[in-house]
């Protein structure tokens, strides 16, 4: 599976971006999708998860009522709607597509994009 990660850019602290992944290579929808990130100088973090149909989403406390993941499997492509950006959240987001083992942890995943930056200014 290839993933390619776009939507990246720069916002101000309250500010809005959407990131996109588009996979190809294999069936995507039967595939649990991910994102992660990576602040500097600190571990990739989960950030939120879907599973293959959409049904069910999970996500990370730190943005929890603010960050939306959702798919669309006609286009294979994953979204992340983030909103109330916060200087915290800035970092390069990654996304993944798993083998459903866990949604949460880096090991669940089988196969990573390369990696959006985000940067929240306040």
């Amino acid at each position: 599976v290839q993933l390619q990660a776009s939507g990246g850019g720069s916002v101000q602290a309250g500010g809005s971006l959407r990131l996109s992944c588009v996979a190809s290579g294999r069936t995507f929808s039967n595939l649990p999708m991910g994102w992660f990130r990576q602040a500097p100088g600190k571990e990739r973090e989960f950030v939120a998860a879907i599973n293959w149909s959409g049904g069910s989403t999970y996500y990370a406390d730190s943005v929890k009522g603010r960050f939306t993941i959702s798919r669309d499997n006609a286009k294979n492509t994953v979204y992340l709607q983030m909103n109330s950006l916060q200087p915290e959240d800035t970092a390069v987001y990654y996304c993944a597509a798993g083998s459903g083992n866990s949604y949460f942890t880096r090991e669940g995943y089988d196969y990573w994009g390369q990696g959006t930056l985000v940067t929240v200014s306040s």
